[in-house]
């Protein structure tokens, strides 16, 4: 369910409280300045009634002219302030969101994040967040100082006459508030659809590239390229009918700024009102319509802006699939179990009633066909996600009683596919342990059968691996995943498919350091190769979500 602007804006400002002495000094010098602005106008206009002797203000000539040009001083220098305070808040902020943004990532990592595209996530990071910038640097402020100057103005005129006073408050409100809500109504939808659709170009964008060499090779080039122009020229659609929505309101905003000066021209001639002060009244509400018009021009970048909004607070508020235990047990590794475990992804049921033990200083290997169930009985392990029934134990603790740093470092974890930073072999090795010296992390890919090949680089450790691991094979990519691993070296130690992607010979080197290292440390392997099995001191099939 999609939430209101209105909530969206107060979520959006309660992250300004910490600025808040910085966005009081910008509204307060946006409200001068504007006055300034206003002033120079209406003096101009009296100085022509003071020419022709017909002014009902005390201002000589060269009073008014010096007064004129204060003014024009004044409103520079405050026009500048407003702006410097302005964009100093929102780019504070924006690192501020950017943090957050991190940080509910990190929390919602991994299990709520697998089904979301990274091409949106990316479209979320940058792209949304930036648009925000518009809220916090243009609509903020405008806002506040469009409210004050109003209100003072809505005095000012009021002193001529409180019945032409009393017109000036409908006419900024009309222009203010009812055009731009009516229009940022209208409009919000497309605002919204506009950035999940680019959301969705970016995931389709990033997977093409990623998949560039397959594309290619089966000739489907042309049809992703297809995909790509009409996916494009959907969301040009929907930028067109934004840009038609903007112009639109614009006109509006124009037309009603043109018709209310002339209904105040008018209720100042049915009330009578004097000919000096008539003037000054129609130029003073003239002259002040600027800062309502910015909030009417604000409508139509605001469709798109609160639909940033709307998925940057939804992403930050999310709540994830297990919270972090900061204040738990750290008990010592004495083995792992799984009780009467059942999970399902959504209505597919994975694991039914599923019981198992791994003990201490064993190597106990788990097999089953594609979709039994198997990773995720890893990820139950990492308590990566939670089982609705049953319980994961290590050392006889449900792992949702151990504080989640410490959990973390009793096991280590390979995945099938090992991702790679834009880092050197070295560095993205190190990753197991970012304080381990250069000798713990030679031996770590000494036991994945890494290390001959490092040296034979011309960099060495020190190699870059390219964007993704690029300039790496498939094989040398996985044994820097099993390096990790060992760097790590935690007594729980699960691999899923560890050496799916070696040949005879880098298997053996790998299955024999696991052998050798088995001593008081409990690994689960993942494998359907049965040279790999071969070295496991018992196995369990999964099938149908039990054990056999």
């Amino acid at each position: 369910m999609r939430r209101s602007g209105i909530r969206i804006m107060w979520g959006l400002l309660g992250l300004l409280r910490p600025l808040s002495p910085v966005m009081v000094l910008c509204i307060l010098m946006g409200t001068a300045g504007f006055f300034c602005a206003i002033a120079i106008t209406v003096l101009g206009v009296n100085l022509l009634l003071t020419a022709a002797d017909l002014s009902p203000w005390a201002f000589s000539f060269s009073a008014g002219a010096a007064v004129m040009a204060v003014c024009a001083a004044a409103r520079a220098a405050l026009r500048y302030g407003e702006q410097i305070c302005g964009h100093f808040i929102a780019f504070k902020l924006l690192a501020v969101l950017r943090d957050r943004l991190f940080g509910a990532l990190r929390r919602l990592a991994p299990a709520k994040l697998e089904q979301r595209g990274r091409g949106d996530l990316i479209s979320l990071i940058t792209g949304d967040i930036e648009l925000l910038e518009v809220f916090y640097a243009h609509t903020v402020a405008p806002v506040c100082i469009a409210v004050l100057v109003s209100a003072g103005m809505v005095c000012a005129i009021g002193v001529f006459h409180p019945l032409l006073g009393a017109a000036a408050c409908v006419s900024y409100l009309i222009v203010g508030c009812v055009i731009p809500l009516v229009s940022s109504g209208l409009g919000r939808r497309q605002g919204v659809e506009v950035r999940d659709r680019l959301g969705e170009l970016n995931s389709y964008f990033l997977e093409s590239l990623r998949g560039i060499r397959e594309t290619l090779q089966y000739s489907r080039d042309d049809e992703r390229a297809l995909e790509i122009a009409q996916r494009t020229e959907e969301i040009n659609r929907l930028q067109g009918q934004l840009k038609k929505h903007e112009a639109a309101a614009s006109s509006w905003s124009g037309a009603a700024v043109t018709a209310l000066t002339l209904l105040m021209l008018g209720a100042g001639l049915l009330l009578s009102v004097p000919f000096p002060d008539l003037l000054l009244t129609t130029v003073m509400l003239s002259a002040s319509f600027g800062p309502v018009l910015a909030l009417a021009g604000l409508s139509a970048t605001m469709d798109q802006t609160l639909a940033a909004g709307e998925r940057v607070l939804t992403l930050m508020e999310e709540a994830p699939e297990t919270e972090d235990i900061l204040q738990g047990e750290k008990p010592d590794f004495e083995g792992a179990e799984a009780r009467h475990l059942s999970f399902s992804y959504g209505s597919e049921e994975i694991l039914r009633d599923l019981s198992v033990k791994f003990p201490e200083g064993k190597i106990i290997a788990v097999t089953g066909r594609s979709g039994s169930g198997k990773s995720t009985l890893l990820k139950l392990l990492m308590r990566f996600w939670k089982a609705p029934e049953g319980t994961v134990r290590i050392s006889g603790l449900d792992v949702g009683r151990i504080q989640t740093d410490h959990l973390r470092s009793l096991e280590s974890y390979m995945i099938q596919e090992t991702d790679l930073f834009h880092d050197s072999i070295g560095d993205n090795i190190r990753i197991g342990k970012p304080d381990a010296a250069q000798e713990e992390v030679e031996r770590a890919a000494e036991k994945a059968s890494l290390h001959d090949f490092i040296m034979t680089l011309p960099q060495g450790y020190d190699t870059p691996v390219g964007e993704l691991g690029g300039t790496l094979s498939g094989g040398e990519r996985q044994r820097i995943g099993l390096a990790r691993a060992f760097l790590h070296d935690a007594p729980l130690l699960l691999l899923d498919e560890p050496t799916s992607n070696l040949d005879s010979l880098n298997e053996g080197s790998v299955l024999k350091a696991l052998s050798e290292s088995r001593q008081g440390r409990t690994v689960i392997l993942v494998s359907h190769r049965k040279s790999t099995l071969s070295i496991a001191d018992s196995s369990y099939t999964i099938d149908s979500g039990r054990l056999s």
